[in-house]
């Protein structure tokens, strides 16, 4: 005799077991993997997220050089705490009126001499040799263009009485912009690299000084505006954003051969 408890369980048997069986039955899918923007956003970050002004690159690029072109502005003439016409006076006193030596017109480009060196040496830069160039010409065109339209628009008479080009120093601007370069391009392989070439930048503006050919006002701004024309330079480069590296091993020997006489050899050996 089938008792009442049996014919509950014999229904309720399949009613548990269906769900098992539907599930068993169906497959699973799983959609691939999106990989046509994974090198847009590495970290998993909203795009959104902006990180604070005081911690972007642009604060960091400028806020050095901003406070040296302030105090080189802050010093013109008599102006300031420890004005340009008391810097030049404590100058005469301890050097004599110049001017004493031509080697800063010289000195303000030997950073690159001090890069190039090195390069030669088998010490490899941060970015390959063109992109190292195309560095320089920019940051080179924007000091240029920067320090000249500011001297003409200041007209401040230089230290000797020469022409009314004083502000900012071009040659201390020139040194600076070279040192930056020198320290950006060498900075992971030793710090020496750059505290060599900032030790001659600073070199040539004392000169300038010394030599009086321009104010403490003069040299200060122009550090600022060759420091700032490097890092300008470097932040609009295209290779900042991760294009290719268009090749590193670029070299140019001089050779000679009896039917060809001198000439020039440009090897270009593309990674």
């Amino acid at each position: 005799m089938i008792s009442r408890y049996t014919v509950a369980l014999a229904l309720l048997l399949p009613l548990s077991l269906t769900p098992k069986l539907a599930t068993a039955q169906v497959p699973r899918t799983t959609s691939p993997a999106d990989t046509t923007h994974k090198f847009q956003n590495p970290s998993g970050a909203s795009s959104t997220t902006r990180k604070p002004f005081l911690r972007s690159k642009l604060f960091r690029a400028t806020i050095v050089p901003a406070v040296l072109i302030g105090y080189g502005i802050s010093t013109i003439n008599g102006n300031g705490i420890y004005s340009s016409y008391d810097a030049r006076n404590d100058i005469n006193r301890a050097f004599g009126p110049g001017p004493h030596t031509r080697v800063d017109d010289y000195l303000q480009f030997a950073p690159y001499f001090e890069l190039g060196g090195v390069l030669l040496a088998g010490v490899e830069s941060r970015n390959d040799r063109v992109n190292l160039g195309l560095v320089i010409l920019k940051g080179e065109a924007i000091m240029l263009a920067s320090v000249f339209t500011v001297k003409r628009l200041t007209k401040i008479e230089r230290p000797n009485g020469g022409a009314s080009t004083a502000f900012p120093s071009g040659h201390t601007a020139q040194a600076f912009l070279a040192a930056s370069i020198v320290h950006t391009e060498l900075r992971d392989k030793s710090q020496w690299y750059g505290i060599g070439a900032y030790s001659i930048a600073t070199s040539v503006a004392v000169l300038r000084m010394v030599n009086d050919k321009h104010w403490q006002s003069d040299v200060f701004a122009g550090a600022g505006f060759g420091i700032l024309s490097a890092h300008l330079a470097y932040l609009s480069h295209r290779n900042r954003w991760g294009r290719k590296p268009i090749g590193r091993d670029v070299s140019m020997v001089p050779m000679w051969s009896p039917a060809g006489g001198t000439g020039l050899s440009l090897t270009w050996r593309p990674k």
